[in-house]
C-alpha cells in the first residue's frame, strides 16, 4: 500500500450512493466519470472502485432515482450515461440533510472525548 492509498478510506453504507446523487445534480455523467469526480473532489481521499460503484449506479437505478442511455465519451468510447430524476433530486435533498446532521452528531461526540469530555 502506497502512502496515497493509505490516506484513502472506505465509505460508510448509503455514502457512495450520496455522492453518485450529488455527482449527476450537476448533468449526466458516466459512471468512470463519477468516479473520477468523487476522487478529485475529495482530493484523492475517496477511491471509487468499479466493484462498488456500477452496482451503486445500479441500485439507484432499480429506485428510480437514476435513470441510463447510451452514449459517447468525450474520447469517442461508447459508455452508460447516467442522469439524474426527479425522485433523485428529491432523494439528494432528504439524503444531504440526513448526513450532515449524523455527521454533525459524530463530530460532537468526537470533540467531547478529544476535550476531555465525560464519557
Amino acid at each position: 500500500m502506497t502512502a496515497r492509498n493509505e490516506k484513502r478510506s472506505e465509505l460508510p453504507p448509503g455514502v457512495l450512493e450520496l455522492l453518485l446523487l450529488n455527482g449527476l445534480a450537476r448533468g449526466s455523467a458516466h459512471g468512470y466519470g463519477l468516479a473520477r469526480w468523487v476522487e478529485g473532489r475529495s482530493e484523492g481521499a475517496l477511491l471509487v472502485e468499479e466493484g462498488s460503484l456500477y452496482p451503486a449506479l445500479h441500485r439507484l437505478q432499480r429506485k428510480g432515482l437514476v435513470c441510463s442511455d447510451w452514449g459517447r465519451t468525450e474520447s469517442g468510447r461508447r459508455a452508460r450515461f447516467y442522469t439524474l430524476e426527479d425522485a433523485g433530486h428529491q432523494e439528494l435533498k432528504a439524503r444531504s440533510k440526513r448526513y450532515v446532521r449524523q455527521s454533525n452528531a459524530v463530530q460532537l461526540v468526537l470533540r467531547a472525548r478529544l476535550s476531555g469530555g465525560s464519557a
